[in-house]
């Protein structure tokens, strides 16, 4: 699979985590089970809030290190397709 993605789930506690993967539909089914990243155990059920798709590992792995310094209102409006950077 050539398709490196960066994406945004939205948690039941209402925060956001930002995370990386190949395959979003297994990475997503490991976040439910508990066996993703240690931030969302415990915080299921998620919404994918936000998807996008690079293809290069390092472009997606930079857009995700972005992404997580960004503050909770510079998240949102990214969500919402206001990218300020």
């Amino acid at each position: 699979m050539d398709e490196h993605i960066v994406y945004v789930l939205k948690c039941r506690d209402h925060t956001l985590y930002t995370g990386y993967t190949n395959n979003l539909p297994a990475r997503l089914k490991k976040h439910e089970a508990g066996q993703g990243a240690k931030y969302t155990r415990g915080r299921a059920p998620f919404e994918v809030v936000y998807t996008k798709i690079f293809s290069t590992k390092s472009e997606a792995l930079r857009e995700e290190y972005r992404i997580k310094k960004l503050s909770r209102t510079a998240k949102e409006k990214l969500i919402q397709g206001v990218d300020e950077g």
